[in-house]
């Protein structure tokens, strides 16, 4: 489960602050498909940052499982990510010098996990890329490249994956297949995704719409249905 309480984040200029998010607080429970939208400027990759532990909130706090990220140093946020949390990226993040496979290994080596090849090959085969393995990303298409970092995403089989603007590289019809493959993860696995987006379509698709305005909630569609 992820819970938000009274999340707001202020940044200093001078003499002056600029309250980019105001009093957020919302429940995710295991297993869901939630989007954030709004306008630019309304604080959505601010507060997805501050649910992945990525950055501190000015106040309130962040929980996963029950445990308090904004109550952890950076170490402590750091082993949860790499335990519980997976992050795709707009740009994709790949490293350039390493193929889609090694691309996928590293975060397995990195924990020290015996079978790093296979379960690399595994993830890859799973996000439709078998035939894609010693391909440099520089080979790779945009939606290819989306795989693959969705593929590393899930190397740790997170709990929770975060998604910033997961589809804005992409044209239609190769970010729509980016969404069928997240939502057939979400299904298969039961990881949590929590993806931001300026994409209407792709919002409609999931299971819960969360509505940002000027740093505030303006509007989430699990209140609407309860």
């Amino acid at each position: 489960m992820l819970v938000a309480r009274e999340l707001s984040k202020e940044y200093r200029s001078g003499d002056n602050r600029l309250a980019v998010l105001r009093d957020v607080s919302f429940t995710i429970p295991q297993g869901a498909f939630v989007a954030i939208v709004g306008p630019s400027g309304s604080g959505k990759t601010t507060l997805l940052g501050l649910l992945a532990g990525l950055d501190t909130p000015t106040h309130g706090s962040v929980l996963i499982d029950d445990a308090d990220l904004t109550a952890m140093d950076e170490d402590e946020r750091a082993k949860l990510r790499g335990q519980k949390v997976g992050f795709v990226f707009q740009s994709f993040q790949l490293l350039s010098t390493l193929t889609a496979l090694e691309n996928v290994q590293v975060p397995l080596e990195l924990r020290g996990e015996s079978g790093a090849g296979e379960r690399a090959r595994e993830l890859l085969a799973r996000v439709g890329l078998a035939d894609r393995l010693d391909h440099f990303p520089t080979q790779l298409s945009g939606g290819e490249q989306q795989r693959v970092a969705i593929a590393r995403a899930f190397a740790n089989a997170p709990r929770i994956l975060f998604a910033d603007e997961p589809t804005g590289n992409l044209d239609s019809d190769t970010g729509g297949r980016i969404v069928e493959l997240l939502e057939s993860l979400n299904r298969e696995s039961k990881t949590t995704i929590v993806l931001v987006t300026h994409d209407a379509t792709l919002a409609a698709r999931t299971q819960r719409i969360i509505r940002l305005s000027d740093g505030r909630v303006v509007s989430d569609s699990a209140e609407r249905a309860a």
